[in-house]
């Protein structure tokens, strides 16, 4: 068999990377002195590794980010806020995702909940965890559409299969009947076997009354199926006469550039 038989099966196989680091040993007079062991090791860690950077970069792209540069490292603890660092940087190891823990991540407008919920689904497709991120109205306009096209069990699986859930502007509209309905369904399926972050101008507290309080027959549901054992970030202000929003802090806020 010859090298360029060689060459040709692996392209064939989609080892293109390891073809090329093949091609690449066989210029090199220096490989000759290398084990055979040794070099074929070295092709397989190629290949390896570049399969595993595009993996990341595939979950990273499906995930929809709403900002896909947020990273963990760059968040601003000097920024006024009251932010928990280690708290955040052990929630950044998503062990909260192995545990099936959800994350309630609260504050104000502006005050960087998107940013940092974003931070922590880029960490967890860092450690190749299918991720989507979504808004709430998109996600039940979603399924009303579905509802109405007939294809709701599949649409509805695009939000209840991924292993981290980013849901923004939770609670932001008090949902009707259907939605709640939409909502607690969702919420069942995920229940004790994934992880979902919920971002909401609203505190804890006061989502039993979005979700319609006592004249709500699926409130005290809904609550039940996130509030176990999870995580909260309530974002507050040091200082609210001086606050900067966070969009302005990261440079998010196109009318602030110059």
């Amino acid at each position: 068999m010859t090298n360029q038989s060689t060459i040709d099966k692996l392209i064939e196989m989609r080892l293109t990377t390891m073809a090329d680091a093949f091609r690449n040993q066989l210029d090199d007079p220096k490989f000759k002195e290398v084990p055979f062991e040794d070099r074929f090791g070295m092709l397989v860690d190629i290949e390896y590794s570049n399969r595993k950077n595009n993996r990341q970069k595939r979950l990273i792209r499906n995930a929809g980010f709403d900002q896909p540069e947020a990273s963990i490292m760059d968040i601003n603890y000097t920024s006024g806020r009251k932010l928990n660092k280690d708290l955040i940087n052990r929630l950044a190891t998503c062990e909260y995702i192995s545990e099936h823990r959800n994350l309630f991540i609260t504050g104000a407008t502006g005050c960087g909940k998107t940013y940092m919920a974003c931070a922590f689904g880029m960490e967890a497709c860092k450690q190749y965890y299918n991720t989507r991120y979504v808004r709430m109205p998109d996600l039940l306009m979603d399924l009303d559409i579905a509802r109405t096209e007939g294809n709701y069990r599949k649409v509805i699986a695009k939000y209840s299969n991924p292993v981290l859930l980013i849901l923004d502007e939770w609670m932001l509209l008090k949902p009707t009947d259907i939605e709640q309905k939409d909502i607690f369904e969702l919420l069942h399926r995920r229940r004790k076997k994934s992880s979902t972050i919920f971002c909401s101008q609203y505190v804890f507290e006061e989502w039993y009354d979005q979700l319609g309080g006592e004249v709500s027959p699926l409130a005290d549901a809904i609550i039940d199926r996130i509030a176990h054992d999870s995580y909260q970030i309530n974002i507050t202000s040091i200082d609210a006469e001086h606050d900067r929003s966070m969009r302005e802090v990261y440079g998010l806020d196109k009318s602030m550039r110059n």
